[in-house]
């Protein structure tokens, strides 16, 4: 697939009491939503461990939304809070291992917000569709990443690690 044709996959973890309904609201109000979204309902958007965006990432997914309730109208109490100090983690994480940030969205949508939801689900489309595919599963290829290292190293010693191919 060219990257002219590249349609972006894009996970989007949402809460159960405000995104995951928001999202419900626009899909029955038949709101326009990129089709390259796929939701996962969470309890909540805390719940969602930095490994879960990094798992999608590596299993394939070319961009991140993390979905909750408003600061200060959790269900859980605080627990957005949490996500939100996640995310700033993941996305300074992201930064450093060559990641652009801007594939990993945060969006506050109470139940009742179904279009400001479908409009960011369309912008992240738009956003990782201009970023062009992650391909960031390829780095998990051990024989690719061995033979990378191995033809990086000097002549002299690359002589002696051909025994890693």
């Amino acid at each position: 697939m060219s990257d002219e044709t590249f349609e972006p996959k894009i996970v989007a973890f949402l809460c159960n009491w405000c995104s995951y309904r928001a999202s419900d609201l626009a899909g029955t109000a038949r709101m326009p939503i990129a089709a390259n979204v796929r939701a996962l309902r969470v309890m909540c958007s805390g719940r969602v461990d930095p490994a879960f965006v990094l798992e999608a990432l590596a299993r394939g997914a070319d961009g991140v939304i993390i979905a909750g309730c408003h600061p200060g109208e959790c269900h859980y109490i605080e627990q957005n809070y949490k996500t939100l100090r996640r995310f700033l983690m993941l996305r300074h994480t992201m930064r450093h291992v060559g990641i652009d940030e801007r594939r990993l969205r945060l969006v506050w949508a109470s139940a009742a917000e179904g279009k400001p939801l479908a409009d960011a689900f369309n912008d992240m489309t738009e956003t990782v569709r201009g970023l062009g595919p992650l391909r960031w599963s390829s780095n998990w290829d051990e024989d690719e990443r061995q033979a990378r290292a191995v033809d990086s190293l000097p002549a002299e010693h690359a002589e002696a690690m051909e025994v890693l191919r």
